[in-house]
């Protein structure tokens, strides 16, 4: 690393950490197992769809970045985009994937270094949700592929997860405790999170 890192972690209820009795969620995890010189704001909001968090994301980040830092932004929705609601998604595939690319497109724009994590499955919400789910996450890996942005695959893996699925199960069906975004923050580091934080900003 080089430099003082900004990171805004932006999406739903498992950006928050809602759930975890030690407050930290996924994303202090993260931050605690990567170390070095990293100022962090998180940014999650319960029941957030990617429609929600693309209508405050700028007004909410941009007074948090600072120039002359390398400034970055984690984006992590999609778990309620795919919620059935009165017989229709909360927000439809292809909706959900122009509101990634409208959000990377702006980053690029703002010379801020984005990553985005896949949505997590909610284990109370069924195999049909499940399926959308993971159908949603292969589209916003492609984007990201396409945009070169490391993309974390979390939906599938989390759902075959006992650790997860219990605490989901013993807690709200939705939210894991302390041990189930334990397994979220070790998918997130495992993968392309290391070389991301170690390249140079934009």
């Amino acid at each position: 690393m080089s430099g003082t890192i900004r990171i805004c972690f932006i999406g739903d209820s498992f950006v928050q950490g809602i759930g975890d009795p030690e407050h930290r969620g996924w994303v202090g995890r993260v931050l605690e197992a990567t170390g070095g010189d990293i100022t962090a704001f998180n940014l999650g909001i319960r029941r957030n769809t990617s429609e929600d968090v693309l209508r405050r994301c700028w007004q909410e980040v941009l007074p948090r970045t600072l120039p002359g830092s390398d400034n970055r932004l984690v984006v992590s929705f999609g778990s309620n985009d795919t919620v059935q609601e009165n017989g229709t998604v909360r927000v439809d595939a292809a909706r959900t994937g122009e509101n990634l690319a409208s959000l990377l497109e702006e980053a690029r724009r703002q010379a801020i270094t984005p990553l985005v994590v896949g949505p997590p499955p909610v284990v109370d919400a069924g195999e049909e949700h499940l399926r959308r789910t993971a159908a949603l996450a292969d589209e916003m890996a492609a984007l990201c592929r396409a945009q070169h942005v490391p993309f974390i695959a979390t939906t599938l893996e989390l759902a075959d997860d006992p650790v997860w699925t219990r605490e989901a199960l013993a807690g709200d069906g939705a939210h894991p405790g302390r041990g189930g975004y334990q397994r979220l923050a070790e998918l997130v580091g495992a993968g392309q999170w290391r070389a991301w934080i170690e390249q140079p900003g934009s």
